[in-house]
């Protein structure tokens, strides 16, 4: 199984790669930044365009997102919605299913702990994919995303 983790942001969308065979593999990771002076749709485009390439680089076979959080500032929450969005439509052009998991749900898959600050899931994502903990935090945050799914797959076909 080959897993496109997306942590969503207008200003900074985090992508990771991971291949799970016996152990978990890390093919790829980054982010994707869009100009916060530019105009909404342009940013948003930006954002879909390169989703759309690295989804086709990479042929993934499913893509999980970091499910929006409430946040206090309904700024925040509206431009990570608007993010989320666009990187749904490209998984569906791709025809990729998309999975959603709450910020807590990722931590603690991925720390043991729902409360987990950034720099303990960078430090357990880099242990639990055998490299040195991802950097930027967003790039980490959607390696972390991409294990918890992978996590979830193998909790679900052990119960079958």
């Amino acid at each position: 199984m080959f897993v496109l983790g997306i942590d969503p942001g207008l200003t900074t969308t985090g992508y990771g790669f991971v291949r799970r065979h016996r152990d978990l593999e890390a093919i790829a990771a980054g982010v994707i930044r869009t100009d916060p002076d530019s105009p909404l749709t342009i940013r948003l485009l930006e954002i879909h365009r390169r989703l759309a390439e690295l989804i086709v680089e990479h042929r993934p076979d499913a893509i999980a997102l970091e499910q929006m959080f409430t946040n206090r500032n309904l700024q925040t929450a509206i431009a990570v919605g608007r993010a989320a969005g666009v990187a749904i439509l490209a998984a569906a052009q791709h025809e990729l299913e998309v999975f959603e998991y709450p910020p807590t749900v990722i931590k603690s898959a991925v720390t043991g702990d729902g409360a987990a600050d950034k720099r303990m899931v960078a430090t357990m994502v880099g242990r639990r994919l055998g490299v040195a903990p991802p950097s930027p935090a967003d790039a980490a945050d959607a390696l972390a995303v991409a294990i918890c799914h992978l996590q979830s797959l193998r909790v679900v076909g052990a119960k079958q």
